[in-house]
């Protein structure tokens, strides 16, 4: 265990001092060196259970609006040889120095739109949602990325048999080149149990020829309108409208259109959906 030998390990990279304005190129800054040492076994087992780390304050290498960060080699290797232990000798770093090229980001403010499918569960529908907790997020980088950007999406998602509040954080789709305030977003989707008012309305024909009168059989008709359990009580018989079309094409049945205004009903249907009728001149 003592022999002297050489060994790769990595060195662990923070940045510290880049401006909030200052954008990186990619690939960016590497956040990790190989480096080659050497040293006795036991010594060199240290680095392996404990990875090397290396702080490196780029306002020394950050001058103006643009520009290229560079590290050179004889500055990586004089800090990475002050973090080794004092028997231990650098034999060489891979990369030998550390290069990125920077500029100063620009700032749009764009929408995030929900991308994906919502489905309530059997006996459920959606009431509100999906309600993003934030409708604009900025973005950063060169005007001529910025400029084809006029929306961003949350990653596609698929939320399936929803029952009741469900509440989420979905990650942003994050196009190339941009940088972002934030990388994920909290969504609300609302759904609740529904359940069907049955309402008796009467019917209303349109196209009558004039001079006559139209008599139907049955001339009111149960509507089954679906609604949610907690906005029963706000579903009135004003809200729904039952109508017939009178044709002059031989028919003895008319089909039951049914019309409503209320936005608490999400769908309607009526029984009998077609009445017969006599035309009486």
């Amino acid at each position: 265990m003592q022999s002297v030998r050489n060994t790769r390990v990595p060195v662990l990279i923070q940045y510290t001092g880049k401006p909030g304005a200052i954008g990186l190129r990619s690939p960016g800054l590497p956040d990790t060196v190989m480096i080659e040492v050497r040293d006795a076994g036991a010594r060199l087992n240290t680095y392996h259970r404990d990875p090397l780390r290396l702080t490196i304050d780029l306002r020394s290498y950050i001058h103006g609006e643009k520009g290229t960060i560079r590290v050179p080699s004889d500055a990586l290797r004089r800090s990475i040889s002050d973090i080794l232990q004092g028997t231990s000798r650098l034999i060489e770093t891979k990369p030998e120095e550390i290069i990125c090229d920077y500029f100063t980001e620009q700032e749009k403010s764009v929408p995030v739109v929900f991308a994906g499918e919502v489905t309530p569960a059997r006996e459920y529908q959606l009431v509100s949602g999906p309600v993003l907790a934030r409708k604009r997020v900025k973005i950063y980088g060169e005007d001529k990325s910025l400029n084809s950007i006029d929306t961003i999406f949350t990653e596609p998602a698929v939320l399936n048999d929803l029952t009741d509040t469900t509440d989420t954080r979905l990650p942003i789709a994050i196009p190339r080149n941009v940088r972002i305030e934030t990388d994920s977003i909290d969504v609300r989707i609302i759904t609740e149990r529904f359940t069907e008012k049955k309402i008796i309305v009467p019917i209303h024909v349109r196209g009558v020829p004039e001079g006559c009168h139209i008599r139907l059989f049955p001339k009111e008709v149960e509507v089954n309108a679906r609604v949610g359990i907690s906005n029963f009580q706000k579903v009135q018989p004003a809200d729904i409208k039952a109508t017939c079309t009178y044709s002059h094409e031989y028919t003895d049945k008319l089909d039951v259109e049914i019309q409503y205004t209320n936005p608490y009903i999400t769908s309607a249907w009526a029984y009998p959906g077609t009445v017969e009728f006599i035309l009486e001149q």
